[in-house]
Order: structure tokens, then C-alpha cells, then sequence
């Protein structure tokens, strides 16, 4: 079975939430004054993220992405991996990470069938990542990436967003890490998502973020797979690894756009900055899922075909990712 939506989309990726709780409190991601924590009975339990995961499988999704907040901080979360990872029909579970825990979870992660990691890490100066996480420490994070190449994960993927003035002067750093190591090391655009004023002149295009590689080292562009995300990938000449540019902001890549978003809460949505969304919790009360599954279905069909968060005259809300995912 495969969810094709409007536009023509093949929709086979399920970004999914499991806490809006997070250990650190990353400038683009939380207000200075952090956000209101979910009650516990507000959010989905296992057996009901269990319950929305497997229908969304049913229905065509191979590929589940477990986000947060950050997932890790979920006590149960490896036992309830080790669910997912054996859904029928499910072709990858991976996880998105901080880092802040992956020394003690590495290895039951991949025990319980975590197939990949990525991992957040803006700054490789101890300062600046401090000043960036408002107050987390590096070398924990460093520990976690070392204790993952240990459990045996493939390729780490280092998400770093670019944010000019800030941390823009370490971009050959971290290309650089792929040098070495299979890591693929992708460079995000910095988004609007806290509507803060003046992000346009933090948000580094994706262009000027690759020439500005390009100048110190020869770049062979690589093809992407079939459920990757949406970066462009590249390869330094003779590099173990690879380097990713992602452009929501200066280049959206909406056309290719294979995901749908369904937060801790049990809200459903097809695009990171539309408000529509659908509350799954009366359809999980009432225990149909032939109405799960056509809610999805629906879902799908109204993802939208674009986002407009460049757009100096669209209206956009704020974007809470700690309780979307990003």
C-alpha cells in the first residue's frame, strides 16, 4: 500500500514525537523563558504511540524518525524501540538525539533495533555550545557520539544549524570531521520558527554555506536514496565521510517532500508550519482503526504543496519544535 497525496508525492516517512520534555534549551528551538511542560495525561501513552505507529505502516509508511523534545529524557523509550523495530512492514527506525544521554543508551538503542542516529551539535567550542544550548556541556555530548560509533551505528548523521555571527566560523570544522570519520555532517539553514525579530540576518543560505566549503575543498555531489531526508548531499574528495546542506529557508524542498509529523500529543499534520492538524485521541478512544487509517489517509491528502515561512507577507505562527519534532 503506498499514500500518495495531491501533488504527487509518495508520503513514506513518519516524523514522530514522544515528549515535549528536553534537556537543553537551544536558542532556536525554545523562547529565553523555555515553554510550558505537557501534563502526562495530555500526552500519548506507548501503547497509543505503538497503536498510531503500526496503522501508519498499514498504510505505507516504511520509515518511522522518533524525535522529541528529546526522546531520550522518555523513561521506557528502549523497550518501546524495541516494539516499533518489530513492526511488519517497517523498513528503518531511526532517532533523532542531542547527544546529552548516548554514552549510558547507545548500545541498548541498538540493541532494541535503532537502525540510525542523528545527532544535534552546533558548536564544537565549548563557549559557544554553551551559549547556543544555554548551558549544556559539550564534552557529553562528544562522549555520546563516541559511545555510538562503539555500539556499532552506521554513518552518524551531525546536524549543525548555521546561525551567522554565531557559530558560522566553525563551518570548515565541521566539514572537516568528515575527513576521517563516516560521519555525514549536514548544515541546516537557520528558520524562523520562534518568529523572533531579525532572524533573517542569522540564516546563513545554504549556497554561501557550500562555496564557502567549496573554497577549501574539492565537493563531488552524491545521489540520495529513496527515504533519505531532504538534504543535498556531497563528498569532499577522498573523505570517509559526507556533508548535507539543508535549505528550507532559501531553497524549500516541499516538491520532494515525503513526511508527515505527529506530535506527543497526538496531533497529526503533513507540513512542520501549517496549523492544520488532526487530534487522534477520540479516534485512539474509540478503538477503530479503519477511522486511523482513514485519517491518515485524509491527512495526506491535504498535506499542503508548499510552506511560505521566506515570504515577507505571510502570517506564520510560532513553531514550538520541543512538541512537534522538527
Amino acid at each position: 500500500m503506498a499514500l500518495i497525496d495531491t501533488y504527487g508525492r509518495r508520503i513514506n516517512y513518519l516524523r514522530l514525537s514522544v515528549t515535549d520534555r528536553c534537556n537543553m534549551r537551544c536558542c532556536y528551538c525554545m523562547p529565553a523563558q523555555g515553554v510550558a511542560k505537557l501534563g502526562h495525561k495530555e500526552m500519548l501513552s506507548y501503547e497509543e504511540l505503538y497503536r498510531v505507529s503500526a496503522a501508519c505502516v498499514e498504510q505505507g509508511i516504511e520509515k518511522i524518525r522518533v524525535t522529541g523534545g528529546e526522546p531520550l529524557v522518555r523513561r521506557g523509550l528502549v523497550d518501546f524501540l524495541g516494539r516499533l523495530s518489530a513492526l511488519p512492514g517497517l523498513r528503518e527506525l531511526v532517532l533523532t538525539t542531542n547527544g546529552l544521554l548516548l554514552e549510558e543508551l547507545a548500545q541498548p538503542l541498538k540493541d532494541a533495533g535503532v537502525a540510525r542516529l542523528n545527532i544535534s551539535l552546533d558548536s564544537l567550542q565549548p563557549e559557544t555550545f554553551a551559549r547556543v544550548t544555554r548551558g549544556a556541556d559539550l564534552k557529553r555530548v562528544l562522549a555520546g557520539i563516541d559511545a555510538a560509533q562503539k555500539a556499532g551505528f552506521g554513518p552518524l548523521k551531525i546536524n549543525m544549524v548555521v546561525m551567522r555571527g554565531v557559530n558560522d566560523q566553525e563551518i570548515l570544522d565541521f566539514a572537516a570531521l568528515t575527513l576521517d570519520k563516516p560521519y555525514t555532517v549536514r548544515f541546516i539553514e537557520y528558520m524562523p520558527t520562534l518568529q523572533d525579530e531579525g532572524w533573517g540576518a542569522q540564516s546563513m543560505p545554504g549556497s554561501e554555506i557550500l562555496a564557502a566549503i567549496g573554497e577549501r575543498y574539492p565537493l563531488l555531489p552524491l545521489v540520495s536514496s529513496e527515504m533519505a531526508g531532504p538534504a543535498r548531499n556531497y563528498k569532499i574528495q577522498g573523505a570517509a565521510g559526507a556533508i548535507g546542506i539543508i535549505t528550507p529557508v532559501s531553497g524549500h524542498f516541499c516538491e520532494s517532500c515525503n513526511r508527515i509529523r505527529i506530535t506527543a500529543t497526538g496531533r497529526v499534520r503533513g507540513c512542520l508550519f501549517s496549523e492544520q492538524g488532526t487530534d487522534l485521541k477520540p479516534l485512539l478512544a474509540s478503538d477503530d482503526p479503519e477511522a486511523l487509517g482513514q485519517t491518515l489517509k485524509r491527512i495526506v491528502t491535504q498535506k499542503p504543496g508548499r510552506h511560505h515561512i521566506a515570504e515577507e507577507d505571510a502570517e506564520q505562527a510560532v513553531v514550538n519544535m520541543s512538541r512537534i519534532g522538527g
